[in-house]
């Protein structure tokens, strides 16, 4: 295969991620290739991270993030804390400033491995998020599913991570709800003209919330860094919980919290970890691979 980029399979959480270097080159991944390689169990993912040369004088990189659908992704948390790990550990620095569709975005890696990503400040406004109806307040909006006297998700928080985001309060654990069935339903709901990500969260306490996510683009996902921001941030404005939080992400098989700060300042901080999984080349034309040689490696 002729034009191999390195990539590397890791995690966020859970959050199965694909880290592609495109630096040097001018073409990106395609979405063909992101369908391919989502197709292969090896290579399923929830998003693409796509490295590529800085556009914008003082950022490392401009990241293009794709969806295992082969759609176009705002912003990746989880994503974005793997692409700092791959990084720190190909230049010995700490600190970066990646540029993606949705902003600016400032992250460092500490001492102990934990990795902080500056989320940015969320957005309220409803023709922002963007919804297809006006509402004044959008900490609460009218969208339900279920019966009408007997809903099962009702009156959502909605917002804005640079991604649409609605946040359904339950009362009992995320896992209990059917969200495979509900996800598709709500995330094309017409209320949300570009799609949406759902979240079900879980108030534990003034310090801690439970979340599971059903990811625009995605379907049901392991973790999702961008939901769990908007969790935290929608139930400090609704007044559940203060201003930081962990968030105990109910799907993920890694039980480590992400934290979250929604900071005086309205920036929206997540600290979290990555873990690199195996690394490789692939096409990122037709999204064709081979594997790195190690032990109980495999090709494709």
């Amino acid at each position: 295969m002729a034009g191999l980029v390195e990539f590397a399979k890791m995690n966020g959480l859970g959050n199965k991620i694909l880290v592609v270097d495109m630096r040097g080159r001018p073409d990106k991944v395609t979405p063909e290739a992101a369908v391919a390689l989502n197709a292969d169990p090896q290579t399923q993912f929830d998003q693409i991270m796509a490295i590529h040369d800085p556009k914008a004088h003082g950022t490392d990189a401009w990241i293009d993030i794709l969806n295992s659908d082969g759609s176009k992704a705002q912003a990746c948390g989880n994503g974005t804390r793997c692409v700092v790990q791959a990084l720190a550990a190909e230049t010995g620095r700490k600190a970066f400033t990646f540029q993606t569709v949705a902003g600016i975005l400032n992250a460092a890696e500490h001492e102990d491995g934990s990795i902080s990503v500056d989320m940015g400040k969320p957005v309220f406004a409803w023709n922002r998020i963007p919804l297809s109806e006006e509402f004044f307040d959008t900490s609460r909006i009218e969208l339900q599913i279920g019966p009408i006297d007997a809903p099962v998700l009702h009156s959502p928080s909605a917002m804005s991570m640079g991604n649409p985001h609605a946040i359904f309060w339950v009362d009992k654990d995320p896992m209990a709800f059917d969200l495979e069935r509900f996800g598709p339903l709500l995330e094309n709901h017409p209320m949300f003209p570009e799609k949406a990500n759902i979240t079900l969260a879980q108030v534990i306490s003034k310090e801690s919330l439970r979340t599971r996510t059903w990811e625009r683009g995605a379907g049901l996902t392991l973790a999702c860094g961008s939901a769990a921001c908007a969790a935290a941030v929608s139930a400090a404005r609704t007044g559940r919980t203060g201003r930081k939080v962990e968030i105990d992400v109910a799907s993920s098989p890694i039980r480590q919290p992400l934290v979250i700060e929604w900071r005086e300042d309205d920036h929206v901080i997540m600290t979290g970890p990555a873990e690199w999984e195996w690394s490789g080349r692939l096409d990122p034309r037709t999204g064709a691979f081979t594997r790195d040689l190690e032990p109980g490696a495999q090709a494709n």
